[in-house]
């Protein structure tokens, strides 16, 4: 009979009580479904006069789908650019010359502390006075959305390396591999597994964030679809945005299943003692089990040797 390590299993009365308040918890929220139900009712949001323009393709080929195409792009964009910012940054963090490490870490802490908006704002207005006129709406949200996110993706990066115990490289040293090849050979194949989780919570963070656009009215999902509708059909704001927040949920949640498919097959053809690095929600990555101690990886600070 399998046990769990954080808690006892529960005897005959905790199960009646734990199925009690199971059943009280579903009563509860299918209560408050139902009254946000007769609010909407009460104000004739479910009239099918105002859910008509959903039902027809010209609204879909007009406004949702070409805001769900900006978006997808922005997001795929931002996706491979903060990735290779974010490996790269990433690894010059773990450098073990100075000259690379502390401004290596000196941009990643920075992009990190501004806020995303405010970021975007000022490479929005900033383009024009460096780049002359033009329509910079685009550039300014793939380009703060790649700073921000890959210095976060970097830490990610930086975290999985500290999680492969540290036995590890210095088994790889005494073999006489070189720097290169214990982390091109040893440490990075472990690490990538150990941080998938953390890589896609990132990436559906970066595909929401893409909504940030509307400020700058870039064409997205969300200015199309929330602002620009709206406006066109009067009465239909609350269906929009339901219907928008469904595609987003719907897009969040492929994301995730197919990002949940590649870690498995990741971890049954590769084997690796890291441990799962934290999902970034906090303002430090967390490094993972194990780390800076004897039989873990390396100390957040100690760069690689």
């Amino acid at each position: 009979m399998s046990t769990s390590v954080l808690f006892d299993a529960p005897g005959p009365r905790g199960r009646i009580r734990n199925h009690a308040l199971t059943v009280i918890s579903v009563v509860a929220v299918i209560a408050v479904l139902y009254g946000v139900y007769r609010g909407f009712d009460a104000k004739g949001q479910f009239e099918g006069k105002i859910w008509q323009p959903f039902l027809q393709w010209e609204t879909w080929e007009f406004y949702i789908i070409p805001g769900l195409i900006g978006t997808l792009e922005a997001a795929a964009v931002s996706a491979v650019l903060a990735l290779a910012f974010g490996a790269i940054f990433g690894l010059a963090r773990l450098s073990d010359h100075a000259w690379v490490r502390i401004p290596a870490g000196a941009v990643v802490e920075v992009f990190r502390a501004i806020p995303l908006l405010l970021l975007i704002f000022f490479i929005f207005y900033l383009a024009p006075m460096l780049l002359g006129g033009g329509d910079y709406a685009f550039f300014a949200v793939v380009l703060g959305l790649t700073l921000y996110n890959g210095s976060v993706l970097a830490e990610v990066v930086r975290a999985g390396v500290y999680a492969v115990p540290k036995g590890q490289s210095e088994a790889a040293y005494a073999v006489g591999m070189r720097k290169n090849q214990v982390l091109r050979l040893v440490l990075l194949p472990q690490a990538v597994t150990a941080m998938m989780p953390a890589i896609v919570s990132q990436l559906v963070v970066l595909l929401k964030d893409t909504a940030l656009g509307y400020i700058i009215a870039y064409v997205d999902l969300l200015n199309t679809g929330f602002k620009i509708l709206p406006a066109r059909f009067f009465g239909s704001l609350i269906p929009a945005a339901i219907v928008i927040g469904i595609i987003y949920v719907a897009l969040n949640m492929a994301l995730s299943y197919l990002a949940t498919k590649l870690e498995r097959r990741s971890r049954r053809s590769r084997k690796t003692a890291a441990a799962p690095i934290a999902a970034p929600g906090s303002a430090e990555v967390g490094i993972g089990a194990g780390q800076g101690t004897a039989g873990g990886g390396l100390g957040p600070d100690e760069p690689l040797e």
